[in-house]
């Protein structure tokens, strides 16, 4: 039996447009369900701190899947992650798509991941120079802040429901996760 073919960027590209979260993985087209209600909900309170935050400050923009971020176009590696935050020196990286690493990115968690492993995700954003991902663990009530510096993880720290997040990339930034989630409800 052969072994599948493997997908190119610009076949990617070229697929049907879609707000399902699909991701291109070294060649390979990931594809998942929409996310649930809880999820989203998480991702739209999130997106609300975050955007008014950086809106006032002017630090740059606040963007929410499902968007392209191309980090590896000749190893064909595409994700979506939940939200991201792309800083005015960054922001030639956005055009038709983002190519290029963000200088966060934040994963809402499900259970059951819908799409590929988290620490596989976490590697990849450290290997490609985003600055720094958020894990939101809702079940659980906290954040994982995961620091990247020369392309590996250089630090985590877990924020519980009631303790003001801590962010390198965004340091004013102290909105706990339980009064986001409380706002999701």
């Amino acid at each position: 039996m052969a072994a599948p073919k493997l997908m190119t960027v610009d076949e990617y590209f070229s697929t049907p447009e879609t707000v399902l979260p699909m991701e291109l993985v070294f060649g390979t087209l990931r594809a998942a369900d929409a996310p649930t209600p809880q999820h989203q909900s998480a991702v739209l309170a999130l997106c609300l701190a975050l955007d008014r935050h950086v809106r006032e400050r002017r630090l740059g923009r606040i963007w929410i899947a499902p968007l392209d971020v191309v980090l590896d176009r000749r190893k064909s590696l595409i994700v979506q992650p939940d939200l991201m935050f792309i800083s005015n020196e960054r922001e030639s990286v956005v055009t038709d798509r983002v190519w290029g690493a963000p200088d966060l990115v934040i994963e809402v968690l499900s259970p059951n991941p819908r799409i590929g492993q988290t620490d596989e995700r976490v590697r990849w954003f450290a290997e490609y120079n985003v600055r720094e991902c958020w894990l939101v663990h809702q079940n659980r009530r906290e954040i994982t802040v995961v620091e990247f510096a020369d392309s590996r993880v250089s630090g985590r720290r877990v924020f519980r429901a009631r303790d003001p997040i801590q962010s390198g990339v965004l340091p004013e930034f102290h909105e706990t996760l339980g009064d986001l989630l409380d706002r999701a409800r």
